[in-house]
């Protein structure tokens, strides 16, 4: 049986949604170019015997370094962090050992947390080196797009991967990610893999609220209609790309929060590259900050705009190397 108070949350929700949504069209302003600024601290990294040295991260437009690079954006995350530290470095230095030309490096932004999260990762960095293991701290939270998108303009990495800090997605899925790359960029430097949970929705909508489940299915229409067609699952933590493919896309993304990977994508596909969708293992994590009504809105709002402002010309995108460069 429906319940009537779901029902009006849901309907108070979607008008909200409209309201915020035609305010922030009216009155809001942005460059057609996004802007990349950033704080001197975040251009450089702490190593050194007692992290006093610092020295400057490198630029996505420099020639690769590493096999991989792992960002992993974290914002109050001192307890969740480390069990997922632990799996990921552990499954990356047995490919090392596996595969002596294989290398990577993992870099942790924090974004501008309160709690102890960019010491928490500093402990990784002092085990396994400054060459693997860096951590940046942004000067204030800019949200997960943010944090993500400085992350890549600092990686080394011929594949970048994101990963969510929560540990929900399981390393070893990486594999099937990067079989899928590896398919598509024969044909496309320009790729990126999508890990997805879509073959799990049926079980999520079942152990869901019947509110959550309608924000759920409206969120996914307003991206079918606003941005992007033909992925099922946009929002999962867990997506690999070509470094070509990274230079694009992050010196080209306006939104900052929640709603950057529909914007990722949408631009990607504007562009034609090589996009692919696998199936991951997934595990719902405790502690997680997306609260089902403000968080859902404002993804739905962004949604809108990034509809809006691409439409009349307002936001464009970066596709040369020799506009990456400037930018940075």
């Amino acid at each position: 049986m429906i319940d009537l108070i779901d029902v009006f949350w849901a309907l108070v929700c979607l008008g909200l949604l409209v309201v915020i949504t035609l305010s922030a069209l009216l009155y809001s302003t942005s460059s057609r170019y996004p802007d990349i600024l950033r704080y001197e601290e975040e251009m450089q990294f702490k190593c050194g015997e007692n992290l006093l040295t610092r020295k400057s991260f490198p630029k996505i437009s420099d020639a690769p370094e590493k096999t991989l690079s792992v960002i992993i954006p974290a914002y109050n995350e001192a307890e969740r962090l480390p069990p997922m530290l632990e799996e990921c470095t552990q499954y990356l230095e047995k490919r090392c050992k596996e595969d002596t030309s294989f290398t990577y490096e993992i870099i942790v932004v924090d974004d501008g947390s309160k709690d102890r999260t960019s010491e928490t990762a500093q402990k990784w960095a002092a085990l396994y080196g400054q060459d693997k293991f860096r951590v940046l701290t942004l000067v204030r939270n800019r949200g997960k797009g943010g944090a993500v998108r400085l992350g890549m303009l600092s990686a080394r990495g011929e594949s970048l991967l994101f990963a969510d800090a929560d540990g929900a997605t399981h390393f070893p899925d990486l594999e099937k990610l990067e079989e899928a790359l590896a398919a598509s960029r024969v044909k496309n430097a320009f790729s990126v893999v999508v890990g997805s949970r879509a073959h799990l929705e049926e079980q999520s909508v079942a152990e869901r609220t019947f509110f959550r489940t309608i924000l759920m299915y409206g969120f996914h229409t307003l991206v079918w209609l606003f941005a992007v067609r033909g992925i099922r699952d946009t929002q999962c933590g867990f997506k690999l790309m070509t470094r070509d493919a990274a230079i694009v896309l992050f010196t080209s993304l306006h939104v900052e929060r929640w709603a950057f990977d529909v914007e990722l994508l949408l631009i990607a596909q504007k562009l034609r590259f090589a996009i692919s969708e696998v199936a991951v293992t997934w595990t719902e994590i405790e502690g997680s900050k997306v609260t089902p009504f403000w968080t859902w809105l404002e993804m739905g709002k962004d949604l809108v705009l990034i509809w809006y402002r691409y439409l009349i010309g307002a936001w464009a995108i970066r596709a040369s190397l020799k506009e990456v460069t400037r930018c940075q």
